[in-house]
């Protein structure tokens, strides 16, 4: 008897201790962001990979392939009306990356926040990688196979199989074959 009265006392403690109502606050104020409202919208295939705080913007409009891999703290920004963000099968971006589907326009005597945006699509196809840091402005298609360096500014099309680096980036090498690949 005396040690059930111990975990009834111990269960009682636990309700009134202020780090469990604390914790149950977190998880409340979690699912009122908005990118978790927005990551419900997006159009997904299967076995995904969301690192924390992947920040989302018009989830409607991006299309997520299977198997893709998305690092902490990037940015998938499709355009208000729109500009939309494709990613085909296997792609992975890596952490910090930013991904825009809308570019300011340049209007003189506008101030930067009432420029016109321009919305254009962003294709990233399969077996992309993309690393950390990268940004991938509106418009652009990479193709299937392209490595894109970290760090990289891409602003316009890179082609296939190819590693691409830079600001802007651009093609600086054919990607190695996978081992055990055939030649």
């Amino acid at each position: 008897m005396p040690s059930m009265l111990g975990k009834i006392g111990n269960g009682v403690k636990s309700m009134i201790d202020p780090l469990v109502w604390m914790h149950s606050l977190r998880i409340l104020h979690f699912y009122g962001y908005k990118h978790v409202r927005e990551k419900r919208k997006i159009k997904m295939g299967r076995d995904q990979v969301f690192a924390p705080n992947v920040s989302i913007a018009n989830g409607e409009r991006i299309t997520l392939g299977h198997r893709c891999h998305v690092g902490e703290r990037v940015c998938l920004w499709a355009g208000n009306s729109s500009g939309r963000i494709l990613l085909g099968d296997d792609v992975m971006i890596g952490p910090n990356t930013i991904v825009t589907a809308s570019d300011y326009g340049l209007v003189e005597g506008t101030p930067p926040a009432f420029q016109p945006k321009n919305e254009r699509d962003i294709v990233i196809r399969e077996g992309v990688w993309i690393g950390a840091n990268a940004v991938i402005t509106a418009g652009v298609t990479i193709e299937a196979g392209c490595i894109v360096g970290a760090g990289s500014v891409v602003t316009r099309d890179l082609p296939a199989n190819m590693i691409c680096a830079g600001a802007p980036a651009r093609a600086i090498r054919p990607r190695p074959k996978p081992i055990g690949a055939p030649t």
